[in-house]
């Protein structure tokens, strides 16, 4: 007959067993094998990375970075049951550098005693400062251990390099509403209760890829129906237990939202622009940061082809000191719209490039004589400085003469567009300096100074 089991065991069996019964609906429904995991099928699905690591526990460091509910902590977790290694886990919230340490050492011990490796999986690693992340280096580098961190934030910016590079970034995508679906039809399976269908499209349409959020919404709206002594939730539930939509803003959020908003002005789309505005503002980005990059934009983009831009945009950041939220978001939408119906023009951005491209790669020529700042005494003592013309002095308000050292004759760095008011700007300049300087169809073979990546 075998013996039972101790009384401390069955104990701890019993506090488990509450806590799953009493845990969020989120936290039951987590999957324990691979196949379970909704979403993700480009790491998880058959012949995936991601799934093969795993499967052949040959996981190793990673880096899982993904939105909020996508499957980081799940998939830990499933590695955790299968790995036939030690499983330790840490929350950068709460960890320190002592923390860290002492799993090292750990490992050290259990890889000479049992020769049994350990997997660290680290929640929020973005969290850890560089110290902290210098302290998981050298067992990361020798191997002593597997990282698994798991981070809502762009690691590529938040991580040490160092760590980086020795670890494979699995990007997690938000789950499709598909996934969404079938997520909440199986843990309403569970929960022997059953929805209407648009209480399930309109669930899914507000968790915005979260499978954490749909869960957690799901679980009010069935208190909510059983209030009412009913096992089936209706779109009223739905709506009763997420008043309003809280949107997901990260720092990745952060700078993925601000690309597609100036790439929306740059496109010049204002309705596109507007909307990326409005929800940048809803999600409590700062105003600062927003009227800062359309003063930036300004110039970079629309430049001179409409030179009204920067002062617009420049007047908008001071309301926005001035007046402050929420009116000033009336200030940066004007911006906003003037700014995207605006002839584009990156003239000043390449010429700036070239300009310095000249400065770093040519010889450093000395100031032409006559530009040179002389003293009165020193002109006509030493005779330097003669030969400047003053251009008003002249009725067309214009002299040709030499403005740079003899090293760059001839270079030209600003080539006006054909957009908008630049155009009579390179009519002005063609007049002056001459065709061939200024030709438009020069303009046109010029390589433009672009950064589509940014």
């Amino acid at each position: 007959m075998p013996a039972a089991p101790p009384p401390d065991d069955l104990f701890g069996a019993a506090v488990r067993q509450r806590i799953e019964e009493r845990a969020p609906l989120a936290a039951r429904m987590r999957p324990r094998r691979i196949d379970d995991i909704v979403g993700q099928k480009h790491l998880l699905g058959p012949g995936a990375p991601l799934r093969s690591l795993i499967d052949t526990d040959r996981l190793s460091s990673v880096v899982l970075w993904g939105p909020p509910g996508t499957g980081k902590t799940t998939l830990a977790s499933v590695v955790a049951g299968v790995t036939k290694r030690e499983f330790v886990s840490l929350s950068a919230v709460t960890a320190g550098v002592k923390d860290v340490r002492e799993v090292l050492e750990a490992a050290r011990r259990r890889l000479g005693e049992q020769g049994q490796g350990t997997i660290l999986f680290l929640d929020e690693v973005h969290r850890f400062n560089k110290s902290q992340q210098d302290a998981l280096l050298p067992g990361v580098e020798s191997g002593l251990i597997t990282l698994i961190g798991a981070t809502t934030e762009n690691p590529f910016f938040e991580v040490n390099a160092p760590l980086l590079s020795r670890s494979t970034v699995f990007r997690l995508e938000p789950l499709s509403e598909e996934e969404l679906a079938t997520l909440i039809d199986r843990a309403l399976f569970h929960e022997t209760a059953e929805v209407d269908p648009e209480a399930r499209a309109h669930l899914s349409d507000l968790a915005g890829g979260d499978a954490r959020a749909a869960l957690t919404t799901l679980e009010t709206a069935l208190a909510l129906a059983e209030a009412s002594g009913r096992r089936r939730v209706t779109l009223p539930d739905v709506e009763q237990a997420r008043q309003a939509r809280v949107l997901r803003y990260g720092d990745d959020d952060h700078y993925d939202v601000i690309s597609a908003f100036i790439k929306s002005i740059r496109g010049s789309d204002p309705d596109a622009a507007l909307y990326w505005l409005a929800r940048m503002l809803q999600a409590g980005e700062d105003a600062r940061f927003i009227a800062r990059r359309l003063v930036i934009l300004a110039s970079e983009d629309v430049g001179m082809a409409d030179p009204m831009g920067l002062v617009l945009a420049d007047a908008a950041a001071r309301a926005v000191e001035f007046v402050g939220l929420p009116e000033a978001q009336l200030n940066l939408a004007h911006a906003v719209v003037h700014l995207a119906c605006a002839p584009k023009s990156n003239t000043v951005t390449a010429a700036l490039a070239r300009a310095a491209e000249d400065v770093s790669e040519r010889p450093a020529g000395p100031v032409p004589a006559p530009l040179r700042s002389v003293h009165p005494q020193q002109r006509r003592q030493t005779g330097e400085g003669v030969g400047y013309a003053y251009p008003h002095s002249e009725p067309s308000g214009f002299v040709a003469q030499q403005y740079r050292p003899p090293e760059i004759d001839g270079r030209v760095y600003y080539r006006p567009s054909p957009h908008g008011a630049e155009a009579a700007v390179a009519e002005r300049l063609r007049r002056l300096w001459g065709d061939e300087a200024y030709d438009s169809e020069e303009w046109s073979r010029f390589e433009k100074f672009a950064d589509p990546s940014r």
